[in-house]
């Protein structure tokens, strides 16, 4: 759908009256890393930098492997991560304040990272979310695993379901509970966890102030050992109080609550357009990375249960809070807001 979404804007634009002050002379080449003569799409490492070329533009619009990126520079570089020789049609916009004009690429890369889908969630199945995958946290977490929020969690469809191949996490202004706002917390506790590996979540996050949305991970041995001795891995934390900057984080016994391993970076459009979200987690390190651009990894000298508890499973969290500690004040003006998930996918 996003395909031929992307298609129908160029050809209307194609349609349109001529018009010089648009952007012209359009196109994309891709520089596979890793080329030689035996290995004419890639040594199998996945990275490709591409290079846009057109006169009398501001900004670009590249529609490559089902993502859609944003860019005001005209060079990028992109990971492809499935494994096999694939070819990819990628297509690309260029704009200014007159228009846009658009073109095809394609593109053979060769991977082989060793990783295989081992688990996932595309969403493709409308009403509630698969139960076999998720559970729910309910109630506020004033029992211990709660910030001083503001919301109550529920499992009601008014507050999480899936429709239209979306994964929607709803948060509300309603008396519910005892408390003003309602929201979900899901998790794969008790059904799912994991020991390394990479983890994809695509998602367009809520919009307002107080909105505090998270894809994180959760040591699976929480109920023996406690918090934070468990581990905490936050994967993307937002607040509607920041607009365009993200961060990741690390919870140990050695650094936990405010902690100092943390690390932000800034985002554009992050509550009006998808973006990819990963983390890629291995026995040295934990490395974060927005749309395949690598922000900060967590590699610390001294490796113990105090500095990386990350040696056991933990379990994946998808909520939405409002207020508390980071969410922060809530704007009165806040109604509804929607975090809109299109997959999560963790390979091995």
């Amino acid at each position: 759908m996003l395909l031929l979404t992307f298609i129908a804007c160029s050809n209307s634009d194609e349609s349109s009256e001529i018009d010089n002050s648009k952007p012209s002379n359009l196109s994309i080449t891709g520089e596979i890393i890793g080329t030689d003569i035996n290995n004419p799409n890639g040594d199998g490492n996945g990275v490709v930098d591409f290079n846009i070329t057109a006169t009398n533009a501001t900004s670009y619009k590249v529609l490559i492997n089902n993502e859609v990126l944003d860019l005001t520079k005209n060079v990028f570089s992109y990971t492809f991560t499935k494994n096999g020789t694939n070819e990819y049609q990628i297509i690309v916009s260029a704009y200014n304040s007159n228009g846009f004009i658009s073109t095809t690429y394609n593109i053979k890369v060769y991977v082989n990272n060793g990783l295989e889908l081992i688990w996932q969630d595309e969403f493709d199945q409308n009403g509630t979310p698969d139960p076999s995958k998720w559970g729910y946290n309910i109630g506020n977490g004033d029992n211990g695993w709660g910030n001083g929020e503001s919301q109550y969690y529920t499992d009601r469809p008014e507050n999480v379901i899936v429709e239209n191949g979306l994964l929607k996490i709803i948060t509300k202004k309603e008396d519910f509970s005892g408390f003003g706002y309602t929201s979900a917390r899901m998790l794969t506790a008790n059904k799912f966890d994991f020991t390394y590996g990479r983890i994809d979540v695509r998602a367009k996050l809520p919009a307002g102030g107080g909105v505090w949305p998270a894809i994180w991970l959760l040591g699976a041995n929480i109920g023996s050992v406690g918090w934070p001795a468990c581990g905490e891995i936050d994967i993307m934390e937002y607040t509607g109080n920041t607009p365009g900057r993200i961060q990741s984080a690390l919870h140990t016994t050695s650094s936990s609550g405010n902690t100092v391993n943390h690390k932000g970076i800034s985002i554009q459009n992050e509550t009006t357009e998808f973006h990819l979200y990963s983390m890629i987690w291995t026995a040295d390190s934990i490395v974060f990375m927005l749309d395949e651009q690598e922000y900060y990894t967590y590699n610390p000298e001294i490796k113990n249960d105090a500095t990386w508890p990350y040696y056991r499973d933990q379990f994946i969290i998808l909520n939405v809070a409002m207020g508390g500690a980071l969410g922060g004040e809530i704007s009165p003006d806040f109604d509804t807001s929607i975090m809109e998930i299109d997959y999560v996918r963790v390979y091995q």
